[in-house]
């Protein structure tokens, strides 16, 4: 979806439309998490600082997220895509890879569903996407933003070593900053420059991202499109308006994060067995601090003292702008049905 949650907003306030809008934070405090076309064009994007994005941008309209309704128009596309295909694997309320080799409706090709996709979304939800087509998910992913917004690209089997080998090595989904300013000290501009360096060679200087490198400028991707993909975590975070300081004050903020988090366990439902919090300070910097229990846990009650006890196990040296709680090392099937055999054994 092109710039969704901004869109979002835009499609349901007139108002709004043809205006620069940013969804999340204000003009002093908070992140964007979301900005509109108009917004990009002064350089704003997510994960700015919203004070940036106001200076970048003074005539920037800032808005609250309303993620029920981003859910509600997600459910609506999401309907739309197993119209044609079951493989369908989110990677966010705005974004999805299709599997649709299978063909079930027999179009003509692969770049004439995307195009009747992308009609039958503007139709019902009145938004615009974009999308792309190819051999493999990496390709498909740098496809679709090709002709944003409002477009889609082909890249045809035939096309996709050429293409590859021109593309400059930022552009590979998967290359960072960081890693791009490594490769470029290694004299690896682009595609075809990253394709002279051996898979040893590449491991060792990138670690294990260095065999996918190696494999996806060759086109080689293994990865199949997975429609049930296993959450790793759940939890919530909070930027606020006002650095805190004083620990009860912390605490105080703590407290409201995990009775959400605790709600969000709740409704998937799952349970976990490893917090983290998270703590970004005042200067941006970010730090976490991390424990695993022995037994799975879901209620605040029974985790919440853990959170104190990572705050305290070290001062913190700044004061936070932003505070966050997250539990992982998730309860799977298997791990459910070993409990409650457990339990049957106990109780009998």
């Amino acid at each position: 979806m092109d710039a969704f949650y901004a869109s979002v907003e835009q499609l349901d306030n007139p108002e709004l439309k043809g205006k620069p809008v940013a969804v999340g934070g204000n003009e002093l405090r908070g992140v964007v998490a979301a900005a509109s076309y108009e917004a990009r064009k002064f350089g704003v994007k997510s994960a700015m600082s919203s004070a940036l994005a106001k200076r970048k941008c003074p005539e920037l309209i800032f808005v609250k997220p309303n993620f029920t309704r981003y859910k509600e128009v997600s459910k609506q596309i999401r309907s739309i895509f197993l119209h044609y295909t079951d493989l369908v694997e989110p990677l966010s309320l705005d974004e999805a890879f299709l599997d649709v080799t299978a063909n079930i409706h027999h179009h003509h090709s692969a770049t004439e569903i995307a195009t009747e996709i992308r009609n039958k979304i503007l139709e019902t939800t009145g938004l615009n996407a974009s999308a792309g087509i190819s051999i493999n998910k990496f390709m498909a992913k740098i496809a679709s933003d090709i002709n944003k917004p409002n477009g889609q690209k082909t890249i045809k089997p035939n096309e996709v070593i050429p293409f590859l080998e021109t593309l400059p090595i930022q552009k590979f989904f998967g290359v960072g900053k960081v890693t791009a300013e490594k490769m470029q000290k290694w004299g690896i501009y682009n595609g075809l420059q990253l394709k002279q360096h051996s898979i040893e060679f590449l491991t060792q200087q990138f670690g294990k991202s260095g065999a996918h490198f190696y494999h996806i400028v060759r086109g080689i991707q293994f990865s199949e499109v997975k429609p049930n993909r296993i959450r790793k975590s759940v939890g919530t975070e909070n930027t606020y308006y006002e650095d805190k300081e004083d620990r009860e004050e912390i605490i105080a903020a703590l407290d409201l994060i995990a009775q959400e988090t605790e709600r969000r366990l709740k409704s998937i439902p799952t349970r976990g067995r490893t917090i983290t919090v998270k703590l970004k300070f005042n200067d941006f910097t970010v730090q976490t601090r991390s424990k695993t229990l022995p037994d799975y846990f879901q209620a605040k009650s029974d985790f919440f003292e853990t959170v104190i006890e990572l705050i305290d196990q070290s001062e913190i040296p700044l004061p936070l702008r932003l505070l966050g709680i997250s539990i992982s090392n998730l309860e799977t099937k298997e791990a459910k049905v070993q409990s409650k055999e457990e339990q049957l054994r106990f109780d009998f």
